[in-house]
């Protein structure tokens, strides 16, 4: 049950971020065992002047840079985790062609009783 927010430079056609969507999506799928058609995801857009990056821990990133983040429930491993960090560079880098040094990802951990997904209920409480 991940919950992603997708943080980039405005003015990438519906195309590019379509493919960020699916690249995640599919990243999701091979490496956490998401269930199908779990796709709870958003795209925000910033003016160049409200973006910033920098090239902190040896990386040199490039005004192309996209800020993923991942909520998910508190039951993943360490291993899974590394796998999805390594899946989603290289998807990313094949559509939309996004250079690994430009993809950023921090993944939050949350039990599963603080999730909601319709209708009031705790579902997976």
């Amino acid at each position: 049950m991940p919950l992603l927010h997708i943080s980039l430079q405005k003015g990438k056609p519906e195309a590019y971020r379509q493919a960020i969507f699916d690249g995640l999506y599919r990243a999701m799928r091979e490496t956490l065992n998401v269930v199908e058609d779990d796709q709870f995801m958003t795209i925000s857009e910033h003016e160049p002047a409200n973006f910033r990056y920098g090239n902190g821990y040896g990386i040199t990133r490039s005004p192309d840079t996209v800020y993923i983040q991942i909520t998910v429930f508190n039951t993943r491993t360490a291993e899974q985790k590394k796998a999805l960090f390594r899946r989603i560079a290289e998807l990313l880098g094949e559509s939309p062609g996004i250079r690994s040094e430009d993809v950023f990802v921090n993944i939050l951990d949350a039990a599963k009783e603080n999730w909601s997904v319709g209708q009031g209920l705790a579902q997976f409480a």
